[in-house]
């Protein structure tokens, strides 16, 4: 659950920081500061006992102006109207960022899916559709999966628009399984596009992820690296890391930390995780068992939060000892902790460009559907290379001109594209003292 009193209003903050460096008319900041669009839907479902239940569920489309809103779904306890409009206000950033034809969008269920049988969760999955399918559409509002949805869920909810609408329709919602117009490299994309921008980081920063950052390290030892979650975009990134050199020291999931300061044995942990869903420490390699909280202080080169929202705050913002941040999750710091970062030189290469690769592959599956034309997985990934490539030097040319932080920076980089768009057709310099519009 959000530790922000309210994370949509938190969430605004960094939109007027970032305001000042985009060159948008005050307009666009008036804009973007309201979604377009909020549903709030109740969702009947059958238990299994024959009981009925009433579920919450929200559909936010936070701005369209480029493009149909795109953004997840998650089914969650934790979901609330304030975090769905936060969550598509960073998609719309997000999209923007990365030059995608989209705007944002978010949707969720409050919700424990663990608690539901898998006839339950297809019938919440349907009715859930059922509730907002009107909002929804391959032209208006794409969803994809989020926290605890997975493409089966998509394939159900997919299935029952097309049943409402009469037609088949792949370009609804994206993160499908493959045979129901999926697109390959979609299930590494988030992390895939956080590596890509690793790497680029590293050519200006100066770092070999091989050799370790200061003399007298352990031997053997290269760059390290601690990795909060270990769901579908921590595990293929630890897998991708590792494979450069770097020392996975430690990752987590639900239930705790396993930590080694000489490094984890990525694959063994991968192994273990498909198998039973859990991490789990090796003592005979040395790995110990440590808190989450504990995993996010270690000194560590790089850490990467790829789980929830707001898990560095100003109560612990201190003790973080990482010269890197990469932002995996969404919103994993809070805004007054995101300005501690910056008074101590953390650098954080934030959520709306670091994890953009699952928006932008998910904007492959699209084009793919909309054109019948499927792409090899060689294709997918040289192109979501060149996207993150590209959008991230741009995002630290502007940092360097402009001496602003990499958030700042990416902001005002969505800023700048939503504002031309916004402001087409118009702003009050316009309409004030003139009769006909100007030819």
């Amino acid at each position: 659950m959000s530790l922000e009193p309210d994370i949509f209003q938190a969430a605004l903050t960094r939109l007027h920081a970032a305001a000042p460096h985009a060159g948008i008319h005050a307009e666009t900041v008036l804009r973007l500061s309201h979604p377009k669009q909020v549903l709030t839907v109740s969702i009947p479902v059958r238990m299994d006992d024959g009981s009925l239940k009433i579920f919450t569920g929200y559909r936010c489309m936070f701005d369209d102006t480029r493009g149909p809103a795109k953004g997840g779904i998650r089914f969650s306890p934790d979901v609330t109207d304030s975090e769905v409009r936060a969550l598509a206000f960073w998609m719309t950033l997000k999209c923007a960022c990365v030059n995608l034809p989209f705007g944002g969008g978010k949707g969720g269920v409050v919700v424990d899916p663990s608690s539901l049988s898998k006839q339950e969760l297809e019938r919440l999955a349907r009715g859930y559709v059922r509730a907002i399918h009107q909002a929804i559409g391959p032209d208006s509002d794409v969803p994809a999966p989020d926290v605890n949805t997975n493409p089966l869920i998509m394939a159900w909810m997919m299935d029952e628009y097309s049943s409402l609408m009469g037609v088949r329709q792949f370009a609804v919602i994206t993160g499908k399984p493959i045979a129901l117009g999926g697109s390959l490299g979609r299930e590494d994309a988030t992390a895939r596009g956080g590596y890509v921008c690793l790497k680029e980081l590293e050519r200006k920063l100066g770092w070999d992820p091989t050799r370790p950052a200061a003399p007298g390290g352990p031997p053997g030892v290269g760059r390290t690296v601690a990795i909060q979650g270990y769901g579908n975009v921590a595990a293929p990134f630890a897998t991708m890391v590792r494979a450069d050199g770097y020392a996975v020291v430690a990752v987590s999931d639900i239930h705790g930390a396993v930590y080694n300061p000489r490094g984890l044995n990525v694959a063994a942990i991968a192994t273990h995780y498909r198998n039973t869903g859990r991490i789990v420490a090796n003592p005979d390699a040395g790995d110990r068992v440590i808190g989450n909280d504990e995993l996010l202080e270690l000194e560590v080169d790089l850490l990467v939060p790829a789980a929830i929202e707001d898990v560095i705050t100003p109560a612990n913002a201190a003790r973080i000892k990482a010269k890197v941040i990469l932002e995996l999750a969404n919103g994993p710091i809070t805004s007054d902790a995101d300005a501690m970062m910056r008074e101590r030189g953390i650098i954080v290469v934030p959520d709306i460009l670091a994890n953009a690769g699952g928006v932008t592959v998910s904007y492959f599956e699209w084009t793919q559907n909309k054109t019948g034309f499927y792409w090899t997985q060689e294709e997918v990934q040289r192109r979501l290379h060149d996207v993150m490539s590209r959008e991230f030097l741009a995002v630290y040319e502007l940092a360097r001109v402009r001496q602003i932080d990499l958030r700042t920076a990416a902001y005002a980089h969505a800023l700048a594209r939503l504002g031309k768009a916004l402001e087409a057709t118009g702003t009050s310099e316009l309409f004030r003292h003139v009769d006909v519009i100007p030819t």
